[in-house]
């Protein structure tokens, strides 16, 4: 095949052979939500570029880099989704969500899309399910969301994992940790990446975020922003710390955790695996009480996260593929040319009546159809011929 016309590069073809595997994982989500109490939510695959810009930060990889954006017609600027909760909320704001009540908990299934080089379960159009639990302000609400989060992934069969917790604290907490991180660093400033040279005078907080290994050596030592929180702050982080242990949901505390996007507040969390390596997130989110607000909307306090399928996928392994949903199990064989009619009436009926069932139309030997039967793992083969015509049997 001609080189511009195979996939483009970081986008992957799910065939027949795995989407059994997708399957079995999105029925597990959509179960386990209604169990939960969520209902599912739909957004575009596209936005105003603006939403994101606002929401996840100028200043950050993603929309500093990472974006598919272009013009449309109009000339407005339009980014195909690089993260979901942004959509989510101007999807809660423009159809006053509130109405419905004072909690609003809702859950998605939906393809992303982020211009990085690809890496194993990270491509360029890549696929997350999360949840968004809008109205409270409650550490029960966090612990809610993280629990959803830890049990899930158990639920869909994954061992060995590691819950990482922490607090980031209220805009004003982080404005004085700000300082105190821009102090600690600047006499490592030549040690520090280009980027971070820049972010050391924009936003040294995400220097924290850093996989160069000399930054991490050098952040080791700095100052948590956990020991900077207020009063309000820390008692919610220690209430959510509490209310885990009562539910048994192990966690480990991770002081430098503020994850990747600027609209978090309070609490944030990942769950992440051994098999990863050093890109070990399966799961990632926390609170964001602010961002609704930042958008327009009334303030109101939120939580959420977001947990990668293809990651999940990787860690699953072959172990995701079982008993794959409408395995077939009858196969029609037609023993002469007059049966192949008939026989395909009979198979019409089968699935009418709900049984899985399927029939040769290439004309194929009765060896050949006995041969598909048994590679498409059929259960059972229904032979008819002339015999059964005249006897319909």
């Amino acid at each position: 095949m001609p080189q511009e016309f195979q996939s483009i590069k970081g986008t992957k073809d799910i065939l027949p052979s795995d989407t059994g595997q997708w399957r079995r994982v999105e029925t597990i989500v959509h179960e386990f939500m209604a169990k939960w109490g969520y209902d599912e939510i739909r957004t575009p695959v596209f936005e105003r570029t603006g939403l994101f810009a606002r929401s996840i930060g100028k200043d950050s990889d993603i929309v500093s880099k990472q974006m598919y954006t272009f013009p449309d017609q109009g000339k407005t600027s339009l980014t195909l989704k690089p993260e979901l909760t942004a959509p989510v909320m101007r999807a809660y704001i423009q159809h006053n969500l509130v109405r419905s009540g004072p909690l609003t908990k809702l859950y998605y299934i939906d393809s992303l899309f982020r211009q990085e080089r690809p890496q194993a379960g990270r491509l360029r159009q890549f696929h997350q399910y999360g949840v968004e639990a809008i109205g409270s302000p409650y550490p029960e609400q966090d612990a809610e969301v993280i629990a959803l989060a830890y049990k899930l992934l158990q639920n869909l069969g994954i061992e060995n994992l590691t819950l990482l917790l922490s607090s980031i604290g209220s805009k004003e907490c982080r404005s004085r940790y700000r300082q105190v991180l821009a102090d600690y660093l600047s006499p490592y400033r030549e040690k520090l990446s280009p980027i971070s040279q820049k972010r050391l005078t924009s936003n040294p907080l995400r220097i924290l975020d850093t996989k160069e290994p000399e930054e991490i050596e050098i952040i080791r030592n700095a100052p948590h922003l956990v020991e900077y929180l207020d009063e309000e702050d820390r008692d919610h982080y220690e209430a959510v710390k509490e209310l885990l242990t009562q539910l048994d949901i192990p966690f480990v505390q991770a002081p430098t955790l503020i994850r990747g996007l600027d609209y978090y507040s309070k609490t944030t969390f990942e769950i992440t695996h051994p098999e990863l390596g050093a890109q070990n997130a399966l799961c990632g989110g926390g609170r964001y009480d602010d961002l609704i607000g930042d958008l327009g909307g009334e303030s109101t306090p939120a939580v959420g996260f977001a947990a990668g399928i293809e990651r999940i996928l990787l860690v699953l392994g072959d172990s995701s593929r079982g008993s794959q949903e409408g395995q077939l199990r009858i196969y029609g064989v037609a023993a002469s040319e007059s049966a192949r009619e008939a026989l395909a009436r009979v198979v019409m009926n089968l699935r009418s009546e709900g049984v899985t069932a399927d029939v040769d139309t290439l004309r194929r030997s009765l060896k050949a159809q006995m041969r598909e039967a048994n590679r498409l793992n059929a259960t059972h083969a229904v032979i008819m011929g002339e015999e059964e015509l005249k006897t319909h049997t």
